[in-house]
Parts: C-alpha cells; structure tokens; sequence
C-alpha cells in the first residue's frame, strides 16, 4: 500500500514537471480590415473614421504603416493623401483612422480610393487594403452654360503626352490614315471608304475635324477618315482625357478608342478592345464604353457600360470622354462622371489583355452592323470635332 501511494505521488510530481516544462503555442495577431462607402457631402472637407478590429486583444501593442491610393477617386481633388502609422495599444481591441474627403455639389458616379497596410510585426489579415467609396449625393452637372474641360496637369499625375490639334496640318508623327473599307467594312459592314483627304480629315480653329461625306468613291457611297497612332503613340497604365463633339443621325458611328500593341502577334479580340466613346447616331444621346477580350473571334465576349445626357444630344456641346488604368482595372468617365468600371475578375474566365500597351484610333463610320444603315433623315456631312487628347500617369 505504501509503494502505491509513493509511486502514485512520483507520477504526479513528474506529470506536473513536464506540462509545466511545455511552451504555450503563440497566436499571431489577427485583424480585420473592412471595405466602407460614405456620402460625399456638399462643399469643404468631410472626416470620416475608418477603424481596425483585433480579433482578440492583444498583450504587446501592433503598430502597422498605411497610405492612400487612388482608384477611380483622385488623391486631392476627391480626397486628401495621407500616409502613417496606427498603433493599437496592448489590452485594446481597436484603433481608428480619421480621413478627409473633399465634398462639392457636381454629379458624379461613385467613386473609390484604396488604404493600404503593411507591417514588420507578424500580424495577419483578412486584407491587407481597404476600399474607401465615395457615393455621390448631388445633383447638379458638372457644366452650365459652357462646354466642360478638363485641366492640363493634375497634382500627382505628369502629362506624357498630348495633341492639342493647333497646328495647321495634322501630325504624321502621331498619325496614320487607314485607307480603304478593309475586309468586310472593317469587320463590320460599314458603308464608307476611309480616305486622308482634307475634305475627310483636316485641322481647324484647335480642332480635329473627322468629316462623313455623302459622295461616291471606289464604289462606295459614303467618305470618312479613321486614324491610328499604330507604332508611333501607344501607353500602357494612365489617364486619358478626349474633349470632342459628336455627329448624330441614322447610321452614323463616331468612335474613341484603342486597340492593343500586340494585334499583329496575337489578332483580335486576343489583343484587346478599348472603347472610350461610342456613339450610335439615331441615340444621340447616349454614349457607350466597351471593351472587348476572347483568344479568338469564336470566343469574343465584351463588357460594357453607358451613359446618357438629359434634355441634349452629344452634338450640343464638347463633352470629355475620359479612362483610367492601371494594373487589372479600368474606370471610365464622361465629364468626370463614372459610369463604367471593369477589372480582371470580369473576363467571364478569359484572360485579360488589357495589362499593355494600346494605341488610339479615331474615325466616324457610316452603317455597320450595329447602327444600321442611313435613311432620308440623316444629314451629311456629319464632323466629329476632337480639341485634344491627353495622356497622364502617376508621378
């Protein structure tokens, strides 16, 4: 009975040595970081509070860095850029970030801005960046009695490149003349015979003139002009500003947009389709953005958005046709209004061509699959008027 006892004694002292011998496992700070949307306010700057949760409370104080960024909302004319570090103490479950952003009383769409962190201590995270959205809460256009206009420079941003069409003769070292109707009108069916007459294409007073003639050449009815700035202009991530007036009437198709450096290698849609502005001419009204993607013609797919005036027609005024990129995301704007977004989570399981160089084409066609042909209504000739266009990207 004796030995029992003894024995059952040394066994208790030796199990309680080696539990107390054992390390406790260590549990990495975890904290989670939410996206969140404000209203943007009228006028002057607005603070809001962004806050950062533990998952537990933590006994050593966790200190992590963090910046703004932009997305389709613009460090100091949406919000103001800060950058710095947020200590949550030890015994604290959370800790909170104050941030402004800038209010006005123009109609826009609604619009993001990122928050980064990062960390040398051994956190983790559910994400390591917030999304910050700015929903619009006003009413009024960004123009009144004048056509709008963009800046020439934005705080931030450099501009890399530009035409400003104030020269007498339109610049050969960014443009070359498409000539023909291609293949097909162009893959389209359109109507007209793209030439680079003066007549067609020509500068004046500031502006490129893209004219659409009624006129027989080549056996073809109708005469226009289609430019590309192939393998002299193209740019990869950035922002675009086109300021341009519209054509209008049936079977009318004006047209902004971009196509991918690689073309030649990979063809179409592979190489990718940017479309700023679109206009079909019996919608005057409404303009479209769209891109295009597919690793062949079978499997073409494409996204679009659009956006429509009230109580005028794209004729009426020069409006800005505007798109932002940068790695896997595009933003697309009208007057700075965004309408249209599109990141590479939306290729529908395609890949996504759009992380490269494009070059910019500009011509107005006439008929085609998709604005039918004219009728008796439409007027010629029709002019699409471009004052300029202009590329930025980030400093």
């Amino acid at each position: 009975m004796v030995k029992s006892v003894y024995f059952l004694l040394l066994l208790f002292v030796f199990s309680n040595c080696s539990s107390s011998g054992e390390e406790k496992p260590v549990v990495t700070p975890f904290i989670k970081i939410q996206d969140i949307s404000t209203s943007e306010g009228n006028n002057g700057t607005k603070s809001i509070d962004f806050t950062l949760t533990l998952q537990e409370i933590s006994s050593v104080g966790l200190t992590l860095q963090y910046t703004t960024e932009d997305a389709s909302a613009f460090q100091y004319l949406d919000y103001k850029k800060q950058a710095g570090q947020i200590i949550i103490p030890a015994g604290k479950k959370t800790a909170t970030i104050s941030l402004d952003i800038i209010s006005d009383e123009i109609k826009e769409g609604d619009e993001v801005f990122r928050l980064i962190f990062e960390s040398t201590q051994d956190i983790d995270f559910n994400q390591t960046s917030a999304e910050i959205t700015i929903k619009n809460d006003d009413t009024q256009l960004p123009y009144q009695k004048d056509d709008y206009i963009t800046p020439d420079s934005y705080q931030g941003w450099k501009l890399v490149w530009k035409d400003e069409f104030n020269e007498k003769k339109i610049d050969n070292q960014n443009w070359t003349h498409e000539i023909g109707n291609g293949d097909n009108g162009w893959g389209n069916s359109e109507l007209e015979y793209y030439t680079d007459a003066p007549e067609n294409s020509r500068l004046e007073n500031g502006n490129l003139i893209i004219e659409a003639r009624k006129e027989s050449l080549n056996g073809f009815n109708y005469t226009s002009a289609r430019m590309v700035s192939k393998d002299k202009q193209s740019f990869k991530y950035g922002r675009i500003d086109i300021r341009a007036k519209l054509p209008f009437g049936k079977g009318i198709w004006p047209a902004l947009w971009m196509l991918g450096d690689n073309i030649n290698q990979v063809g179409w849609p592979a190489c990718g389709e940017i479309d700023i502005m679109e206009l079909i001419g019996n919608h005057p009204e409404k303009s479209h953005a769209t891109v295009h993607f597919g690793k062949d013609f079978a499997n073409h797919k494409y996204v679009g958005g659009d956006y429509s005036l009230s109580n005028e027609i794209f004729n009426n005024r020069f409006h800005v046709f505007s798109v932002v990129r940068e790695e896997n995301q595009m933003w697309f704007y009208i007057d700075d209004i965004l309408f249209f977004d599109f990141n590479s989570n939306d290729t529908q399981g395609a890949s996504y061509p759009f992380n490269q160089k494009f070059f910019f084409i500009l011509n107005v066609a006439v008929g085609g699959q998709w604005p039918g042909s004219p009728d008796s209504s439409t007027q010629f000739p029709q002019q699409m008027l471009v004052d300029y266009i202009r590329v930025f990207e980030k400093e």
